[in-house]
């Protein structure tokens, strides 16, 4: 298993495994969502906005993650938003994407971000240290449909503050079927 970061050069491959995994577990309409929200994404957002980690198996992607930034009005502090995650199907169910999650969560700590935020599963994202949060403690930047899926996690060691201020996310997000 071998980590990279960044996207450049792999920005098709990468919008591809997306297409892949959200069309084999959700269906072919959600694979094309999910692949035009992370075209956008590596195409618009700032690069120093943007983290992409992936993993490599003989060359070809398997697994990609990406992170960008989140704001908070009043807060100062450095937050990102963990959204979308694909792992390739036929690598699902062996460890690739927590492996690749705990690689992600390590390199944004040793640059310095201080909270991650993101939308899902909580089962699965429990396992890497997220837990769920209320929009108390860190406003949703759109309504959330599911409530109970919005996570958080500080990589600062200390306790997960509130976030104080109104949210504001990347442009692609800027949409209600996202939340």
């Amino acid at each position: 298993m071998e980590f990279v970061s960044g996207h450049k050069g792999r920005t098709a491959e990468i919008t591809d495994l997306f297409a892949a995994s959200f069309t084999a577990s959700e269906g072919a309409d959600e694979g094309q969502t999910i692949a035009a929200l992370v075209r956008a994404l590596l195409t618009t957002v700032e690069e120093e906005d943007l983290f992409v980690f992936s993993v490599l198996e003989g060359g070809a992607v398997v697994a990609s993650i990406l992170f960008t930034r989140m704001r908070y009005d009043q807060d100062d502090r450095v937050v990102f938003l963990l959204s979308p995650v694909a792992v390739a199907p036929d690598q699902q169910g062996k460890g690739t994407g927590q492996a690749l999650l705990r690689h992600g969560l390590s390199q944004l700590k040793r640059d310095g971000v201080d909270i991650i935020l993101t939308y899902g599963d909580v089962n699965f994202y429990a396992k890497v240290g997220f837990r769920q949060i209320t929009e108390q403690e860190a406003a949703a930047p759109m309504p959330l449909s599911y409530p109970h899926g919005w996570l958080g996690q500080s990589l600062t060691g200390g306790a997960f503050a509130p976030l104080v201020g109104p949210a504001s996310c990347a442009a692609p997000f800027r949409k209600p079927e996202y939340w």
